[in-house]
């Protein structure tokens, strides 16, 4: 089944993060996405054209995360956002992250 329509599922801690082998492989399925030299987390950079739509985009993320139960560190202003992904929990990735890196994508 395709990233985004999956759901994330909770992480309590206790597994281990993903090797940067399997992050690699799910990163095939977002691939504007950027995968950290360390391989703990994965970012993208989004353009708009003034703050307004940047705001409209991060209230989106917002809203989005939520519903997963799963959170980005966002920063933003006028023009761009950039969404950083990791699992807190395990200080690395999971698989929920590039769930909602998926669908974060299907948001643009």
């Amino acid at each position: 089944m395709a990233l985004d329509q999956q759901s994330c599922v909770p992480c309590r801690g206790g597994v281990p993060p993903l090797t940067r082998a399997e992050a690699a492989r799910l990163l095939g399925e977002t691939p504007q996405w950027r995968l950290a030299d360390d391989a703990t987390q994965i970012d993208r950079e989004f353009a708009f054209k003034d703050f307004k739509a940047s705001l409209g985009f991060v209230n989106q993320v917002g809203a989005l995360a939520e519903q997963e139960g799963h959170h980005p560190d966002i920063t933003f202003g006028w023009g761009y956002a950039k969404v950083v992904l990791y699992t807190h929990k395990i200080h690395g990735l999971h698989q929920n992250d590039f769930i909602l890196a998926a669908k974060i994508d299907r948001l643009i």
